[in-house]
């Protein structure tokens, strides 16, 4: 399925670990510097935390049999950023799409497959956009990576027979939004 379950209010119960995380989080965003310094500087602050069994509580890891499932975990008061939980069962994926702010995923548990795309604008009249694939990445446990816009084209999926779950932190707030897509890209695609 390509679409996440709805985002529900942040969990009431914040595990001492994800208390922390929020807090480096903050501390990284609050310097106000460009969008890629930040996140490289949120991906820092992230990596040590992933792969511990004190980060989520066992509802936070909880998945969805049709899509995959989003969980707030936090929302800054200010908008400047929210820290949400993907949780992947076998053969979940996004739609190929992009994002209304910087992003920094970091994988918690498995790992997560994904396609980048270049767009490939019309050439001209009766000629159409389309997506070039240019990378494909597979992130283990413990994987970080960030990103801005634009050129943050892509599709994640679980192509594993167990449950994954990433951690993504967005320069927006999703508890707004509902989601980080900003575009869902339904264009010719060379693979």
């Amino acid at each position: 399925m390509t679409t996440p379950t709805a985002p529900h209010a942040p969990s009431a119960r914040t595990t001492e670990r994800a208390a922390a995380l929020v807090a480096d989080i903050r501390e990284a965003v609050g310097r106000g510097l460009p969008p890629d310094l930040t996140a490289y500087l949120v991906g820092e602050r992230l990596a040590p935390h992933l792969g511990a069994s004190d980060l989520l509580t066992a509802e936070q890891c909880a998945g969805d049999p049709d899509r995959y499932r989003q969980h707030l975990l936090h929302a800054e008061s200010d908008g400047s950023f929210s820290l949400v939980a993907l949780v992947w069962l076998p053969g979940q994926r996004t739609s190929v799409h992009d994002h209304v702010s910087w992003c920094v995923t970091g994988v918690h548990e498995g790992e997560e497959h994904e396609r980048r795309y270049r767009l490939v604008p019309a050439a001209g009249p009766g000629t159409s956009a389309r997506l070039i694939a240019t990378e494909d990445v597979v992130n283990p446990t413990g994987a970080v990576c960030g990103f801005a816009p634009p050129g943050d084209i892509h599709r994640v999926w679980n192509a594993g027979s167990g449950r994954a779950i990433s951690l993504h932190v967005y320069g927006a707030d999703i508890s707004r939004l509902g989601s980080s897509v900003r575009r869902v890209y339904d264009l010719p695609a060379d693979r």
